[in-house]
């Protein structure tokens, strides 16, 4: 079993630099991304807010969301740069689709990218979540802190690609956003604890549902 790390009491420049990581604005350019959904919501399994509410929970607490907490806080805890490229190989092995693989990738180099120029952090070339805790861990920051904004961060974006899609209203949306913020919490608070050996998955549509997007034919998303 992992371990977490010293709890250490947040400061307000901890908060608001993980903000700034994990805003929509960090150059990551997440917003191009739906993880899936985008060919869910074609196909029609994803139709209405229940739908989207529940595909996003889902993927949070049995799927990818857990498995990247999982990933960030095996990056946040290496010593080394051979477990650091261990974490960072079972991250990639751990994508079920070209997409994916693709998503993690990019998404990954782009924040090491901006997050050594501003912060004169070298980071190499990571897999986004491992990229995010291994960023955390020689910044600083405390872990489980980073891995619930990491967590509400990615389930914002899969909000905001369905607000545009299904179509939501914006309160709607937000609305969703609140709702399901609990949810990254416990998830990610239960997650640092773990290790690589409780990586898992059983989200096995929204795979799927990576695999048929990499076909679609009118799409608004890279995944």
């Amino acid at each position: 079993m992992a371990t977490a790390g010293p709890m250490a009491t947040p400061t307000d420049t901890d908060i608001l630099t993980l903000t700034q990581w994990l805003s929509p604005a960090y150059p990551v350019g997440g917003f191009a991304y739906s993880h899936g959904l985008e060919w869910a919501i074609e196909c029609g399994s994803v139709a209405n807010a229940a739908d989207t509410k529940e595909w996003v929970a889902d993927v949070i607490e049995y799927g990818s969301g857990r498995n990247d907490c999982i990933f960030l806080s095996a990056a946040y805890s290496a010593q080394t740069t051979t477990s650091l490229s261990e974490v960072d190989q079972a991250a990639r092995a751990f994508c079920a689709s070209s997409e994916r693989l693709m998503e993690t990738r990019l998404l990954g180099e782009a924040f090491c990218g901006i997050t050594a120029d501003v912060w004169a952090v070298e980071l190499g070339t990571l897999t986004y979540p491992v990229a995010v805790g291994y960023a955390a861990q020689r910044q600083g920051l405390p872990l489980a802190l980073t891995a619930q904004m990491y967590l509400q961060a990615f389930m914002s974006n899969l909000v905001a690609c369905a607000t545009r899609l299904v179509p939501l209203g914006q309160t709607e949306g937000q609305r969703m956003i609140r709702d399901l913020t609990p949810l990254c919490q416990h998830v990610a608070t239960g997650a640092v604890t773990l290790g690589l050996d409780d990586l898992g998955s059983t989200v096995f549509l929204t795979d799927v549902a990576s695999m048929k997007h990499e076909t679609q034919y009118s799409r608004m998303f890279r995944t």
